[in-house]
């Protein structure tokens, strides 16, 4: 099942939705989100934790 991270959801008043076959692969895409949109050049792990609770399933 495809999972889906809303960055909504972690940061709020933000629209980038990352999804992939994988926790990694959401994480991944994350990341460089972070990192190009707001600036984040090093993921706390809190960051990190709070990004890993609000990934999801995503409906079929």
């Amino acid at each position: 099942m495809a999972k889906v991270l809303r960055c909504n959801d972690v940061v709020g008043n933000c629209d980038f939705v990352a999804r992939g076959e994988s926790d990694q692969d959401v994480l991944q895409q994350a990341s460089e989100h972070a990192r190009t949109a707001h600036q984040v050049n090093e993921v706390t792990p809190e960051l990190a934790d709070k990004a890993r609770s609000a990934i999801r399933d995503e409906a079929a």
